[in-house]
């Protein structure tokens, strides 16, 4: 007698249809989903680009930066680390000028100089001519310090907002990394020789940028041309305040070794830009001040004329709500974890296209500001530049069905794609 076995039809595909769907969507090829966006206007073709930065710039680093964006407009080894001399300051300053904003000291304290601080100004050529034991208001200690580049200024200042100047440093690259100088140290609050300091042209612009976004009411300081202290009148060694209105800042800093360096910043026509460099040779102080000034001026001279940027979306808002497989949900929140801004030649803003890209399939689970594609600009069919897409929000896994219907929905996909 023949004996025959009959499985019933629906276990048996219950059992085999996970397996069958897996293998399917092994041969869904992934692919991008591009969207365009909505950026370009009716805007005038004009014709050429962005002509290359001044090639008689001499200094061994440089960076020029976009106040608005923060945009990079040109560079030179902007991440090679370079000796500061007296950048320093200008995170000095940025420490104080916080203290002060935060209301745990006053423009008007009064501060005992010390005998460290009094022979820290003997050290260098830079100093405010404070004497041990005098009472100096912290107003007249910024001025020296900005102003005159006094290194006796900047430890004074440094002892009575920690204590200690080594109290003080630790706050300095605190701050640092919070300001995202990644590759900056500091071992003194005033620039003078040290084998542990050094800084880069890039996070000097990240540092200067940030000191005038965020003390816009004490940066005024940086534009005083003369102090006069104990009878003693010094002027700012920044030649580009006597020379180009438009400059407001910021600092000068030279030693044997880091040579001569100039952070300045310059603002015409409601534009801002922040210049940086560094490392450039002179045979003495009086060519090496003009020739800080005259490349950091080329260099402003050249981002105003030759470069506009403009902001085509904010970080945070939505672009877009693309399809997602497997999960609790089946579409997602995409945008921008930050900003978008591009550079463009001047008049040629209008021009620009957008599209956004999107990975597919996109499968849950994944984590708000998980990437799930990019944003591409273009101009002319050449790419300007591209930002990360991501997730504005969390998208779990979802239940057993809804990952068999979306696993068929892809499977059906790969084999008759439409």
């Amino acid at each position: 007698m023949n004996l025959s076995v009959r499985t019933p039809f629906l276990p048996l595909l219950a059992v085999c249809l996970p397996v069958i769907l897996v293998l399917v969507v092994a041969l869904v090829p992934a692919h991008a989903q591009v969207s365009d966006l909505p950026v370009a206007g009716e805007g005038a073709s004009v014709p050429g680009g962005i002509p290359s930065p001044p090639s008689d710039v001499t200094a061994a680093s440089y960076a020029l930066m976009d106040f608005d964006s923060g945009l990079m407009l040109a560079s030179r080894e902007p991440i090679v680390e370079r000796e500061p001399a007296s950048l320093t300051k200008l995170m000095t300053a940025y420490v104080v000028f916080g203290e002060i904003t935060d209301g745990r000291m006053a423009l008007d304290d009064m501060v005992s100089v010390s005998e460290r601080a009094w022979r820290t100004g003997m050290r260098g050529a830079s100093r405010m001519f404070i004497e041990v034991g005098e009472e100096v208001a912290v107003e007249d200690l910024l001025r020296g310090m900005i102003v005159q580049s006094g290194n006796d200024a900047s430890t004074a200042l440094a002892e009575h907002v920690a204590g200690s100047e080594g109290a003080f440093v630790d706050m300095m690259n605190a701050q640092a990394r919070e300001l995202g100088m990644r590759q900056s140290y500091f071992a003194n609050p005033h620039g003078l020789p040290s084998e542990e300091q050094y800084t880069t042209a890039q996070d000097m612009a990240l540092l200067a940028r940030a000191l005038i976004r965020d003390f816009p009411d004490l940066y005024g300081y940086y534009s005083e041309r003369s102090f006069e202290y104990n009878d003693i009148s010094q002027s700012n060694r920044n030649m580009l305040l006597w020379r180009d209105a438009g400059f407001d800042g910021l600092k000068t800093g030279w030693t044997s070794n880091a040579g001569y360096n100039l952070v300045s910043s310059a603002k015409r026509n409601d534009r801002r830009l922040v210049a940086v460099v560094m490392g450039i040779e002179a045979s003495d102080h009086q060519q090496g001040g003009t020739r800080r000034a005259n490349e950091s001026q080329a260099l402003v001279n050249w981002g105003m004329r030759f470069t506009a940027t403009r902001k085509l979306f904010d970080g945070g808002d939505e672009l877009g709500t693309p399809r997602v497989y497997r999960g609790a949900q089946t579409e997602v929140a995409v945008g921008l974890a930050e900003d978008f801004w591009v550079m463009v030649p001047p008049g040629r803003e209008d021009d620009l296209d957008a599209s956004m890209e999107v990975n597919q399939p996109l499968e849950a689970p994944f984590a708000a500001g998980e990437p799930v594609g990019e944003v591409v600009v273009r101009l002319n069919g050449e790419v300007v530049r591209t930002q990360p897409l991501v997730a504005l929000q969390p998208v779990e896994e979802g239940g057993l069905v809804r990952r068999l219907w979306d696993g068929a929905a892809l499977g059906i996909q790969a084999a008759w794609p439409f």
